[in-house]
């Protein structure tokens, strides 16, 4: 795939099925309830149902993908831990110890961990792209093929050390705003680290100004490798009809290249929590999202994304296993 074909495809998405949304519309009509008073829960249903397209959406087959990668840019003192922490980190989910690990379980999810070269850090953005295009597209193809097809749902995270400082530039080439805006202390950064990671924001957002106009070429410049795979992932889910659970900050600004490139890019896809993280709460208003969770999360791995799931499944089953009005004969409104 091309950098031309991969901004096509972006750009030529399919709808929605309203059909099936209706339905699900009709059928809240007549559950033994006031209308609307499960609230969001009636919406999210409404949201499965238009995006896998069936009347009665289904929730059997939930994979929660996670996707490692790291950053030269933590040469730049961005971030209070090593770069090799992604890669022991990585080792930490495979064992099973990590949050992930308990949340999936519990969550009734199957687990994936994706390193992606976590031996060949990207650029140091200040000083040249991340990720050159074939390096980008390769990590782009990587996110579109970890996705199933044939899934209900999916819930996307990432892992890498200097993450955070690469999710706050792209949010700042995408939407506007300097470094001061958008970082935030990532996993816990000291005054002289924050400014650091600010300085370090504000240098690549001059150095890569030329690519303002692109969010392709934006997301390249000043992503990485696991961000390229959540936008490759986002993307294959909405051509396959998977509806998406984004996790937090960087999970949002990995995907947002997509709203960018179309207006409904991320139609398909829910922001599960607001992270602690700052920027993440003006992020998630660029885009237009109200997140499902508030829980004062800053851990990334998909945790927020995770534990939103048994809050899908809560609502489908107050959907399909409720009694309407008639069977349950009760008197409906007058």
């Amino acid at each position: 795939m091309t950098m031309d074909e991969l901004r096509a495809r972006c750009r030529s998405l399919p709808a929605a099925d309203e059909a099936a949304a209706s339905a699900v519309q009709e059928r809240q009509g007549q559950l033994t309830k006031p209308p609307g008073s499960l609230g969001r829960l009636e919406e999210l249903i409404a949201w499965l149902a238009s995006w896998q397209r069936r009347a009665v959406p289904r929730l059997g087959r939930v994979e929660v993908l996670v996707f490692a990668g790291n950053h030269g840019v933590t040469a730049r003192g961005v971030s209070p831990y090593p770069a090799a922490v992604t890669a022991q980190m990585v080792a930490n989910f495979e064992s099973g110890g990590a949050a992930i690990n308990q949340l999936a379980r519990e969550a009734g999810a199957t687990l994936r961990v994706i390193p992606l070269q976590l031996d060949q850090p990207t650029a140091d953005m200040t000083e040249a792209p991340a990720l050159d295009e074939p390096e980008f597209l390769a990590a782009v193809a990587a996110g579109f093929d970890a996705v199933s097809p044939n899934l209900d749902l999916v819930a996307l995270g990432e892992m890498g050390i200097g993450n955070t400082t690469a999710a706050a530039a792209l949010a700042a080439g995408l939407f506007g705003g300097s470094g001061a805006d958008w970082a935030g202390r990532g996993t816990g950064l000291d005054d002289a680290g924050l400014h650091r990671k600010q300085a370090a924001i504000d240098a690549a957002l001059l150095r890569h100004a030329d690519r303002r106009g692109d969010p392709l070429a934006l997301a390249a410049a000043l992503g990485g490798r696991e961000l390229a795979a959540i936008l490759g992932a986002t993307l294959a889910a909405r051509l396959a009809g998977v509806p998406v659970l984004l996790d937090g900050f960087v999970s949002t600004a990995a995907a947002a290249p997509l709203y960018r490139l179309a207006p409904d890019g991320l139609a398909h896809a829910r922001v599960s929590h607001l992270s602690a993280e700052s920027g993440h709460r003006a992020l998630v208003h660029e885009l237009g999202q109200t997140p499902l969770l508030s829980l004062g999360l800053r851990l990334g791995e998909a945790s927020g994304a995770t534990l939103a799931i048994p809050l899908l499944r809560a609502a489908l089953a107050c959907h399909t296993g409720m009694a309407t009005f008639a069977e349950a004969g009760v008197d409906g409104r007058c």
